[in-house]
């Protein structure tokens, strides 16, 4: 039974980690351009709305309901616990990452139907596979808070969105700047204080693993900043920009392993998280890659990497001398990111051939925030 202490801790983590999906909203709305500024925030609400209403009719017994070969649950109960609500929320700021690939071009309408299919048959069986008793799970494999579950998911789902929706049209060709990136900043911030609930949250109880978690997931953050104010400052000056994703990095590096490793592992896993991240980054924009607001390099590869890691610094990991972990989380990584990226695709090639992904040209031009909001963000 849960103690009313640790009921507690759950609901405030709960509203820790559903402030995050707005932040998410905040953060990519600061990075369009100004004419498609509300439409990038709403759609982290439309995320969260969308969610609520799966989770509640079948996302959370696909999810965590009787095992059924490893793959999906079953069961036909309505979610009335706190870890349901808890749970609900993770989902809702995967589905709102991975809007990073929208930015600019698709069309509201593809985005529900979008979202309502990619919840269902992506984020559902991965978070049975390793948080339901799934296939994962019974490997060996790990995933303290979310590394694979939220972060490979959508970030590898965001490359596979941006590829198949096609580059903003003058992409490469002319400058796309950040509108606004005090709000981004703030973005940033929600994100980095929803994620004490996000990890701390995530031991279900208030205990030395909490603890454990918040520590480890603000070092890491930091270390993640550090290395990308570093590296930005090598090349000219050193983008507020810059920093605070390295902080997303960091974040998302740490999730998988948050109560499984100490601080010095922290500082590392945060360390390499800011390198290869800031590299995917650089990889992504030299290939010409149209998913700028990089889902893929900060939560996928950044996901990726802290799961692996966790296999390495862990405590029953390969420092510890047991090499099977860090096999199971490498099988996790390889298997979770070609499902997510395959079946994103898939549902996107899908929902295109339905309804369309994209807006018009003229509609594109005009900007999302009048074009399918009727609204504009500035006088």
């Amino acid at each position: 039974m849960v103690s009313e202490v640790d009921t507690a801790w759950l609901m405030v983590a709960t509203a820790l980690v559903m402030l995050m999906t707005p932040g998410v909203g905040l953060f990519y709305g600061g990075m369009v351009r100004k004419k498609n500024a509300i439409y990038m925030i709403t759609l982290s609400f439309i995320a969260y709305v969308l969610v609520s209403l799966q989770w509640v009719l079948a996302g959370y017994n696909l999810s965590f309901g009787d095992d059924v070969g490893g793959i999906i649950g079953i069961g036909g109960m309505m979610p009335t616990d706190i870890f349901a609500i808890y749970q609900l929320t993770f989902a809702a700021i995967t589905l709102a990452i991975i809007t990073s690939a929208a930015a600019e071009r698709m069309k509201l309408s593809a985005f529900v139907v979008f979202g309502l299919l990619w919840t269902t048959l992506v984020y559902d069986p991965f978070a049975h596979w390793l948080w339901g008793n799934g296939w994962l799970a019974k490997l060996g494999a790990l995933d303290f808070a979310g590394g694979i579950v939220v972060h490979v998911s959508s970030g590898f789902g965001a490359l596979a969105l941006a590829i198949a929706l096609g580059a903003r049209r003058g992409f490469g060709e002319h400058s796309i700047e950040p509108h606004n990136i005090p709000m981004t900043l703030l973005g940033a911030a929600l994100l980095w204080f929803g994620w004490f609930g996000f990890n701390g949250g995530s031991a279900l109880a208030v205990n030395e693993t909490a603890v454990r978690a918040i520590i480890v997931t603000n070092t890491a953050a930091a270390a993640g900043a550090f290395v990308w104010m570093v590296l930005s400052w090598h090349n000219g000056r050193p983008g507020s920009l810059s920093i605070v994703t390295g902080a997303i990095a960091g974040l998302a590096a740490i999730t998988p392993a948050a109560g499984f490793v100490d601080i010095p592992s922290a500082l590392v896993i945060g360390v390499v998280s800011g390198l290869i991240c800031y590299k995917a980054m650089l990889f992504r924009i030299q290939a010409r890659l149209d998913e700028s607001l990089d889902a893929w390099a900060i939560h996928g590869v950044g996901g990726a990497w802290g799961s692996i890691a966790l296999g390495i610094f862990g405590e029953t990991g390969l420092i510890s001398g047991n090499v099977h972990l860090l096999v199971s989380q490498l099988i996790a990584v390889v298997t979770s990111i070609a499902y997510a990226f395959i079946v994103t695709f898939a549902i996107a090639k899908f929902v295109d051939v339905l309804i369309g992904l994209r807006v018009s040209e003229e509609e594109e031009y005009v900007g999302l925030d009048v074009s399918q909001h009727g609204e504009t963000a500035y006088a």
